[in-house]
């Protein structure tokens, strides 16, 4: 049997046969050769041909671009309408992950992420502190560009546009968030089960996960500004370690891990934005008594080298709020920290093992983005500089991890921002990508992980500004940089020990990236908020 022809192979064949012949004898026939046709006839026949021809091109032609333009269509194919799973730590630096070469932590089930998907080795919040980083990616904007440095929504900022998961829940994704993701006290938040700083809007459903925290039953002590050991156990943002009794789900971690399993298997059958806020390893580090087990006696944990004079040459700015001399944490204080800190990794790695595991069993692995990062890093005895806020790279530096189905897993070492992922996200499901957004597209990484996306990262602390090149971390206090200057060779220099900035063969180097840093803020504030 001969091929069925398609459709437009059978438009095509019906033009060539109207092409050639018009149905009228043809004029060039037999019959006509040397008959005493006048030309005056023939004339008006070739013009009453030529017609029909014209109108029959013109009619099969519009046909023929209508019909590759639906064939065309038809063999397109649609970019898949993906589920999101974004996993949010706290206070998370990557040097604790096991994907990440740590060798002190095993985080199991977060390498199961990276085993899939693709690991970041450069990727920079936009705030190196909770409040200004969530409300930065979570908007699409820079803090500056915003005015968000503090611990809020950025709601009033942006008016009505849309934040990164309302974007998704406007194109028809059920939304939901369980616990921290736009900011949320802890402990205080978590002790109370309130909101925080969050944008109802953005959500279809939004749950909270109560938790004791720092007066969970257990062995409990006070780091922080405890010398003499007198002090009992405290809240606040402040250094307590507990190891605490009874399972998981005594602590807020095991509820959002349990919350978040139970959406999946509700929403499996709908496009979903799913949001899981994990709280630790932020302080207090609390989890049960078993995550402990490996970090114990807690002073076998090692702490980072510790350089005579290492703060000689670092502006005062520099100096991170929470210091081991301020903290007044002796050696024993600072390795239980360590521990305690580790201890808190673990049990959270724990609780993304059973939202993995729900996501399998629902059948959405092959159908669901995974992304796993941290709202900024976190400093574990680095230079005696203890948690957040410095614009030093343990602070500065989160782990990004994105699974996205089909793609080949791979390492990317390209720059990249926690702002990129709403402009990304979007793109890979299909979503338009707002022009507003001042993140960029990761998108093209996943088909070449040595793609570049950007040749330097941005962040600031309130007080500073980072831009993290290649070669070059440049640190500047104030605008006008009157607070100081820091500048690090990061290639011969990976640990920031040195401050070239007042060397004079540098000079040059800091001029570049001080016209560097005013012309990013020129265009950061010039964003279409400017105008509200």
């Amino acid at each position: 049997m001969p091929a069925q022809q398609t459709p437009l192979r059978q438009l095509q064949a019906l033009y060539s046969a109207l092409v050639t012949a018009d149905g009228l004898p043809s004029v060039r026939g037999r019959a006509y050769h040397g008959s005493s046709l006048s030309a005056r006839f023939m004339t008006k026949w070739k013009a009453i041909r030529f017609m029909k021809l014209s109108a029959t091109f013109c009619f099969v032609t519009a046909w023929l671009g209508c019909l590759a333009f639906v064939s065309s269509a038809e063999n397109a194919q649609p970019t898949p309408q993906y589920n999101v799973l974004l996993i949010i730590s706290d206070d998370l630096t990557a040097t604790a992950l096991s994907c990440y070469g740590s060798q002190a932590c095993q985080t199991p089930n977060i390498d199961r992420i990276a085993a899939r998907g693709t690991r970041f080795t450069r990727a920079y919040c936009q705030g190196t502190y909770c409040g200004p980083s969530r409300a930065s990616f979570l908007s699409g904007y820079y803090p500056h560009a915003t005015g968000v440095l503090g611990y809020i929504s950025p709601r009033k900022a942006i008016g009505d546009r849309e934040t990164w998961p309302q974007h998704f829940k406007n194109a028809g994704y059920y939304t939901a968030r369980v616990s921290k993701i736009f900011h949320m006290g802890v402990p205080g938040g978590i002790e109370r089960g309130d909101d925080g700083a969050d944008d109802p809007i953005s959500w279809t459903e939004r749950f909270n996960s109560q938790g004791p925290e720092w007066k969970a039953p257990g062995v409990g002590e006070t780091l922080e500004g405890n010398p003499d050991g007198k002090k009992g156990v405290v809240g606040g943002n402040t250094f307590v370690v507990v190891e605490a009794d009874g399972d998981d789900l005594v602590h807020s971690d095991g509820k959002t891990a349990a919350k978040a399993c139970e959406l999946i298997a509700a929403h499996k059958d709908e496009r979903f934005f799913l949001g899981v806020g994990f709280v630790r390893p932020h302080v207090p580090f609390v989890s049960p008594k078993p995550y402990f087990k490996p970090f114990l006696p807690f002073n076998k944990n090692m702490l980072p080298e510790k350089v005579p004079g290492d703060w000689d040459d670092i502006p005062k700015a520099g100096i991170n709020y929470k210091t081991s001399k301020n903290m007044k944490m002796d050696v024993r204080r600072q390795k239980k920290a360590v521990g305690g800190y580790f201890s808190a990794v673990s049990f959270m790695d724990a609780q993304v093992g059973k939202v993995l595991a729900a996501l399998e069993q629902a059948g959405l692995q092959d159908k669901t983005i995974i992304i796993f990062t941290s709202d900024h890093g976190y400093h574990l005895g680095e230079h005696d500089f203890w948690a957040k806020v410095s614009l030093h790279e343990e602070s500065a530096r989160v782990p990004l991890l994105i699974s996205v189905p089909g793609k080949t897993p791979a390492v990317c070492h390209s720059f990249a921002e926690l702002l990129d992922l709403f402009p990304t996200i979007s793109s890979l499901c299909g979503l338009e990508v707002p022009t507003r957004l001042q993140g960029k597209n990761l998108s093209p990484v996943f088909d070449d992980p040595t793609y570049e996306v950007r040749d330097a990262a941005f962040s600031v602390n309130g007080r500073g500004f980072l831009l993290r090149g290649d070669k070059w971390a440049y640190i500047q206090y104030a605008e006008n940089a009157s607070k100081g200057i820091e500048l690090f060779d990061m290639t011969s220099d990976p640990k920031q020990y040195t401050n070239l900035a007042g060397r004079v063969e540098f000079q040059p180097v800091v001029a570049k990236f001080k016209q560097k840093l005013a012309a990013k803020l020129k265009v950061i504030r010039a964003s279409d908020l400017a105008g509200d």
